[in-house]
């Protein structure tokens, strides 16, 4: 018995000793590139503006239609329960008013809060871990400038263990690694930067990276797609076929800033979000490098790839105004659906009639299987308002039942993908509670 429980005492203290160990603060702050947007001679309230809206702070903080910019309380729906975000406004009482900077760094770097507790990895500090802290500290500089919103936090809907921050502290030994970006000189200046904004800033992999079991990231799988909160976040390798190895430069840049590449599809969900928020607001010179940086990450397939059939067979038998091919069949009740709801929009041959943001031939939300992102903007819609005309597309899951929202997906797919779509209405039910 005594040796056992020395074997018990032994293990715990390694256990402990490990967990400090891997828990332990970097001091290092790496070797930063320099941003187009945000160069060091640009004052401190104007880089941390640039680097705020490169960082994407407010879709995670802001409630749309709330009207409260960074008054948190956006909820993250996963698999163990609810997180919502925190308010990151100067107000005392509420908000990181009495956050020294070593408090915030801490945070963001760290995922630790002034208190001490562990932050969930919803707060994407395991890419913020490579900024540099002149960056951090900008990005407080800012938000300090901004009005103080007295809003207080909303307590997150978890089940046990997950509801217990100190387990996060395993969960980073396991996942996290706490460490500054360190350019690469065998690489040009245009590519360090290029991946700073990719890797730390605009944090791409929290979304695009698929995750294991214990929710961390595939490193070895990085950028070859995922689906989080019920939207498929697309594989964007260099893939030629499953990834964006295909598309030129300029359909790249065009993506990140408008939402839209001509022949390649528009944004929609969480990606729309990150374009409006984030992405359309970086320097042509930023963009230009987040392009370069892209074009090398290693070719992927990916789960459950998605191949493009830019000439779908029943699209290129189709008019603007009419069905063609085997989709034209009368009894499909897809079909009528599409024709009472999307034709005039979208038109039968995929062009888009008000808009080229509604065209749909070439895209990969059509020629997933799994219609992933059709479905969620058929039940939810979508609306992007940039610099011009809003691109808005109404909600239909009101008016749609399930096994409906299902036929209609499944033609959409097999219309404009020339695949046999597998959506099902037990799918749709599920994506309507993931919203």
């Amino acid at each position: 018995m005594t040796r056992f429980l020395i074997i018990v005492v032994l293990l715990a203290l390694i256990g402990v000793g490990a967990y400090f160990y891997l828990n332990r603060t970097d001091a290092s702050d790496g070797t930063a590139p320099v941003i187009a947007g945000a160069p060091p001679s640009a004052s401190v309230l104007a880089r941390g503006e640039y680097l705020t809206k490169a960082a994407d702070c407010t879709a995670c903080h802001t409630v749309s239609g709330s009207g409260k910019a960074f008054a948190g309380g956006f909820p993250f729906k996963l698999p163990f329960g609810t997180i919502y975000s925190s308010n990151i406004t100067a107000d005392v009482a509420t908000g990181i008013g009495s956050w020294s900077d070593d408090d915030f760094v801490r945070a963001v770097r760290e995922g630790i809060r002034k208190d001490g507790q562990h932050l969930y990895p919803a707060f994407p500090y395991t890419s913020y871990t490579q900024l540099s802290r002149n960056d951090v500290l900008a990005i407080k500089a800012y938000l300090f400038s901004l009005p103080k919103i007295s809003q207080p936090n909303k307590a997150n809907e978890l089940s046990f263990p997950y509801n217990q921050r100190w387990v996060m502290g395993f969960w980073n030994a396991a996942f996290f690694k706490n460490q500054r970006f360190v350019a690469d000189s065998s690489k040009s200046p245009e590519w360090n930067s290029g991946k700073y904004v990719a890797v730390a800033l605009e944090h791409c992999g929290e979304c695009h990276t698929p995750r294991n079991l214990g929710f961390g990231l595939e490193h070895g799988n990085e950028l070859a797609g995922q689906e989080l909160q019920g939207w498929r976040a697309y594989n964007i390798t260099s893939d030629q076929v499953h990834g964006i190895g295909a598309w030129s430069d300029g359909e790249i840049a065009a993506y990140l800033t408008t939402g839209h590449a001509e022949g390649r599809g528009s944004a929609a969900g969480p990606m729309a979000e990150a374009v409006q928020n984030s992405l359309r607001f970086l320097q042509p010179a930023d963009t230009a490098a987040l392009v370069t940086y892209l074009r090398t990450v290693p070719a992927r397939e990916g789960k459950d790839p998605i191949s493009v059939d830019v000439k779908a067979a029943p699209v290129i038998a189709s008019s603007n105004a009419a069905p063609g091919g085997d989709s034209a069949s009368a009894d499909n009740p897809g079909l009528r659906l599409f024709e009472g709801a999307c034709a005039s929009c979208h038109q039968w041959n995929g062009q888009g009639q008000q808009t080229p943001y509604a065209s749909l031939l070439g895209t990969r939300g059509v020629n997933d299987v799994q219609g992933a992102n059709v479905t969620q903007i058929l039940l939810h819609g979508s609306d992007m308002r940039f610099a011009g005309p809003n691109i808005f597309m109404p909600a239909f899951g009101d008016a749609y039942s399930n096994t409906e929202i299902a036929e209609l997906s499944n033609y959409v797919i097999g219309h404009f993908g020339n695949k046999q779509g597998a959506v099902t209405p037990d799918d749709v039910a599920a994506r309507r509670k993931q919203f």
